[in-house]
């Protein structure tokens, strides 16, 4: 046992939960290094060892090192004075006489006594939120940072990637945590899972944006087999010199990570260049995660609509709800074959049921033992590699305690929207037309999860008109060099917009996208508006109808970026976005 770490050195059957004691004046747990059922060592057991010692090196008897361990803080009941220790010479009305002058000492010194109450117990639940951090990414979250034990015990147990970046653990804004699963068969237990030549790529990535407020989250899953483009990126080689990977163009996501020697930065780079997003920081896990962090909560509950039966992933369940831990648990995360269209996609949707229900546990008060929370920090911090800027237990606490606050009906998984290859039936492409608004949305702080609703009534939608009524004329007033004419081909080829043309340039320059039309031709500018994804600000209704062969007048401002491209970010998930609340408990694999 490790004298620093888990107990002294030479304790025999020493249980890390008993080393831990609440401490009611702070409400944390605090390690005691002393062993179980002896008393922590006071002041004067100090200063009797230390003269102890003196009088042996005066003698001349051995040199050791006498210094005591740390000790706990004094609790109710140990006493103060020097000598407290020492047996009185005498009989027994000696000795009760010594013990009384030693109370009057300490009273004397003490001052008169507090009537400040002391303060409460913090409830069981309120102690779980104080330990439940480290698990991954999402246990960050849940929780808001582990116990004083986590700077003592954890820090050997983590893995550090330098990707060249190194952001502070807290920040003031939005923070971006990009979460990884790797396919690699290296680590114990690994052997039976992926790939027999995998090199480990990303299997698993889930991009997870908190917002500036720390209120909500949202989580997206990016699937693995998406075609994407990977940019070139530095990698630290172990003699510590940096070697640049190339990019490579139109190859699956997955291999972002792993291929041609990429680390988890090259990753990283790949997503930011796809959302638009800047990442903070990251966390990658091996297939052990799941099965020890499962373990470790006593299992996770998952749901089957029907009968599940994987012979690729080995998970036989019978419809209905279940616990799964260890190797059942894994085998969950992995199955695809018998759910869904049996894709993927479908393997997605059964990560975020199992890490939603994870979550909920996590978040519950059963988790305010410290034998119970110790298993748990062990389990994710030895599952886990991560940036050096949050490399140590320390700055993973930091981290966790910032990302306190969301709540967990506010935290909201989503699927990158993606469309199926027509080149290659087994990869996928990003379905543009709805990740562009969801990227969006998120690069705006906001959040997936739905709130409650109004009571006033909405106004009804104005009917959209067909492509072919849409008459609009399209000027540059400070988009870009060639918007406008770019903004035509793009309405006329791909919305079917035949009457729009180029009007040049406008003659002042706006800071915002204007779309000037008549009352009459409101369903025009209701469809124009949707596939240019303007904000309502944009419109600018006048007072008297158009003429008959009159068009819209489109100005492109400063804020246009390229057609398609919304202008404004949307406040409500994107239609067709696959999403799901990590509160809701009522889902289950199809």
């Amino acid at each position: 046992m490790d004298a620093q770490g888990r107990g002294r050195a030479g304790d025999n059957n020493v249980d890390p939960a008993d080393q831990w004691v609440f401490d009611p004046d702070t409400g944390n747990y605090e390690l005691r290094l002393d062993p179980a059922g002896q008393a922590a060592a006071r002041p004067s057991d100090r200063n009797a060892a230390g003269r102890r010692a003196a009088r042996k090196r005066d003698a001349g008897v051995g040199d050791t090192d006498t210094r005591p361990l740390p000790t706990q803080r004094g609790r109710q009941g140990e006493g103060t004075a020097d000598g407290d220790d020492e047996r009185p010479a005498g009989g027994r009305a000696a000795r009760r006489a010594a013990a009384n002058r030693t109370a009057t000492a300490t009273a004397a010194e003490a001052g008169p006594a507090s009537r400040r109450k002391r303060k409460p117990k913090k409830s069981g639940k309120k102690r779980a939120l104080h330990w439940t951090a480290g698990a991954v990414g999402f246990v960050l979250v849940a929780g808001c940072g582990a116990g004083y034990f986590i700077y003592q015990q954890l820090d050997g147990n983590i893995s550090k990637v330098d990707v060249g970046v190194e952001n502070d653990a807290v920040s003031d804004g939005p923070v971006n945590l990009l979460i990884i699963g790797t396919d690699s068969r290296s680590g114990k237990g690994n052997g039976g899972y992926g790939d027999a030549g995998s090199v480990g790529h990303a299997d698993t990535t889930i991009l997870m944006h908190i917002s500036k407020d720390r209120t909500n989250a949202t989580a997206m899953s990016i699937p693995r087999d998406m075609i994407a483009d990977v940019p070139s990126c530095p990698t630290k080689q172990k003699d510590g010199s940096t070697k640049n990977i190339p990019g490579e163009q139109g190859v699956r996501f997955n291999t972002s990570l792993g291929q041609e020697g990429r680390d988890p930065g090259c990753t990283w780079r790949t997503v930011e260049k796809m959302t638009g997003l800047k990442i903070n920081h990251f966390m990658m896990a091996d297939f052990n995660a799941v099965k020890e962090l499962s373990n470790a909560v006593d299992g996770v509950e998952v749901c089957a609509a029907k009968d599940i039966n994987d012979p690729k992933s080995h998970l036989k369940l019978k419809a209905g709800r279940h616990v799964v831990k260890g190797e059942q648990a894994l085998a969950f995360v992995r199955t695809r074959h018998t759910v869904g269209f049996g894709s993927d996609l479908s393997r997605i949707e059964l990560q975020q049921q199992f890490l939603s229900s994870l979550i909920r546990k996590l978040k519950s008060s059963a988790f305010s033992s410290p034998g119970k929370l110790y298993d748990v920090s062990q389990a994710a911090t030895k599952a886990l590699t991560v940036d050096t800027g949050i490399g140590t237990a320390s700055k993973l606490l930091d981290f966790g305690t910032d990302l306190k606050k969301v709540d967990i009906d506010k935290v909201t998984f989503a699927t990158v929207p993606v469309l199926d290859n027509p080149d290659d039936p087994a990869t996928v492409i990003l379905d543009k037309a709805k990740a562009d608004p969801l990227f969006a949305m998120v690069r705006a702080d906001h959040t997936l999860a739905k709130g409650k609703k109004g009571k006033g009534k909405k106004s009804a939608p104005v009917k959209k008109a067909p492509p072919e009524r849409v008459r609009v004329d399209v000027s540059n007033g400070g988009g870009p060099i060639g918007s406008a004419q770019e903004t035509v081909d793009w309405l006329q080829n791909s919305k079917g917009a035949k009457l729009s043309t180029n009007a040049g340039n406008a003659p002042s320059k706006l800071a915002a996208t204007r779309l000037e039309y008549g009352p009459n031709q409101a369903d025009q500018a209701a469809a124009l508006a949707d596939w240019m994804g303007l904000p309502k600000s944009a419109l600018k209704k006048s007072s008297q109808n158009a003429g008959d062969r009159e068009p819209m007048k489109l100005v492109l401002g400063k804020d246009f970026k390229a057609p398609g491209s919304p202008i404004e970010a949307p406040t409500e998930t994107p239609d067709g976005v696959q999403n799901v609340n990590a509160d809701d408990k009522n889902i289950c694999a199809k």
